[in-house]
């Protein structure tokens, strides 16, 4: 595939962008999609009217489209809108890139998101992503720390996945659960496959979409905005019980349920909640409520649920979610978005920087080529990852030291010592030698590989070393610079 040569957002790469032809990215194939949904999709992707000006209210989905066209078009270098399918009724599920390289994949660099109003009813965390949008287009030149976010990230925003549950939703209410669901009356958080037990609820387009969507992309790191408390939940939502996964992971007691990943799960949830301007308090909304101490939570030890969206993002894809619960009046008067919004600003931000900590790297085989679907697992944490087709990986770890198993059918397995230390990613390129004319006695393990420090401070970012890895498609992966 070559690279779409972008001058402006016109109808061609509208579709260019949707069928998934552009470099280095795997969108849904058109033959996923009926002749007459892409139609549909494609007409809707260009008119645009409106301005990029963005007040502090909430907006239907005809409001909220016509913005995001508004802005893809006013920061065509920065964003590129797309459509990862429709709801019940037809209404588009936008998603809008913000990156100094919006239209494709960048080689060696990761994939965050955030997802809002998957709750229709609650109604905070849409207007909070528009409003991150804005800020991040319109920082890029003028913040350093946002230049190399965007520089160095792609970041995928979906303002609403229940564009109907919010149509009848409305503002002043804080407990009911009007427009909770979508227009088939499914809650779209218990609507996702369930790693410990089965999930016998109907799928809905939505939820298909959204599985769909992070089947074609390496989502890093992920969180899911909702309202009706103030907490920063981690998996595991769900508990094991007659699971084989209770060989697997550990025994559990009946809360919490701990993930493999327990203390990176912890540490994400406190990068938001002590960035937040009250969340790490623990005060509780209401009397009668739980108060969170610093405020996170297991989800499990808050209450179990089946069919979690976190749960599926880290089980099935790797990717690590967790769910924010940003307000604790679901659908508040419009007057106080904006402090919503100073209160969780820097909370958006620092999050998604945390997909630069750990281990990143590629597996490659030993002529250069990548090695797609590699199992790439840290010993002790039960969860594997796997490779892009470009063979890339990111393993999100605090400090400390670990042995990284790489496997892949038709090669040697592979074993690597690696340390991680703060605020520094680990660059690992690891080597897989065929099995065939396998040499007995032949060492598989690798030294430990250096240390590539990029700093994820507020402040403008440091690096002290520069390292490259090469790419079978695009040269060398450069990190910032002094």
């Amino acid at each position: 595939m070559t690279t779409c040569l972008i001058t402006g957002l016109t109808r061609i790469l509208v579709l260019t962008y949707i069928l998934g032809a552009s470099l280095g990215q795997s969108f849904p194939d058109p033959s996923s999609y009926p002749a007459t949904e892409l139609s549909t999709n494609i007409g809707e992707a260009e008119p645009r009217d409106g301005g990029a000006d963005l007040e502090f209210r909430y907006h239907d989905h005809d409001q909220l489209t016509r913005y995001l066209r508004a802005i893809s078009a006013k920061y065509p270098a920065l964003t590129a809108l797309y459509s990862i399918g429709k709801s019940v009724q037809g209404r588009d599920l936008w998603v809008m890139v913000v990156s100094a390289s919006p239209y494709e994949h960048m080689i060696g660099k990761p994939d965050v998101k955030y997802v809002a109003n998957i709750h229709g009813n609650e109604a905070v965390g849409r207007e909070l992503l528009l409003h991150l949008i804005q800020h991040l287009v319109t920082s890029y030149d003028t913040d350093s720390y946002i230049k190399w976010l965007l520089d160095n990230t792609r970041i995928h925003l979906m303002p609403s996945m229940n564009p109907d549950g919010f149509s009848i939703s409305k503002e002043g209410q804080c407990d009911t659960i009007h427009g909770r669901h979508n227009a088939r009356r499914y809650d779209l958080n218990r609507n996702f496959p369930d790693y410990f037990k089965a999930n016998t609820k109907q799928p809905q387009p939505e939820t298909e979409a959204v599985k769909e969507w992070i089947s074609k992309i390496q989502f890093v790191v992920s969180g899911s905005l909702h309202g009706g408390a103030l907490v920063a939940s981690y998996p595991f939502d769900n508990t094991p019980s007659a699971s084989p996964l209770n060989a697997v992971f550990q025994s559990y007691a009946h809360t919490p349920s701990i993930a493999p990943d327990d203390d990176v799960f912890r540490h994400l949830s406190l990068v938001y909640s002590r960035n937040h301007a009250k969340m790490a308090r623990g005060v509780s909304c209401k009397s009668g409520s739980p108060r969170f101490e610093n405020g996170i939570t297991n989800g499990a030890a808050w209450y179990p649920l089946t069919g979690g969206m976190q749960d599926y993002n880290y089980l099935w894809h790797g990717c690590m979610e967790i769910t924010l619960e940003i307000s604790c009046c679901k659908y508040p008067p419009a007057h106080e978005l904006p402090k919503y919004w100073q209160d969780n600003k820097e909370s958006l931000i620092k999050f998604l920087a945390e997909a630069h900590r750990g281990a990143h790297g590629f597996v490659m085989d030993e002529n250069g080529n990548p090695v797609e679907r590699a199992a790439v697992r840290v010993r002790g944490r039960d969860v594997a990852y796997h490779t892009t087709k470009y063979g890339e990986f990111w393993r999100i770890l605090l400090p400390g030291n670990y042995r990284l198993e790489v496997s892949a059918d038709g090669y040697l397995p592979q074993e690597v010592e690696f340390i991680v230390v703060d605020r520094h990613p680990t660059l690992l390129n690891v080597t897989l030698h065929s099995a065939k004319g396998y040499v007995a006695g032949r060492t598989t393990t690798r030294k430990p590989s250096r240390v590539v420090p990029i700093n994820l401070d507020r402040a403008a970012p440091t690096v002290q070393t520069t390292a490259s890895a090469t790419s079978t498609t695009s040269g060398q992966i450069h990190f910032p610079q002094d």
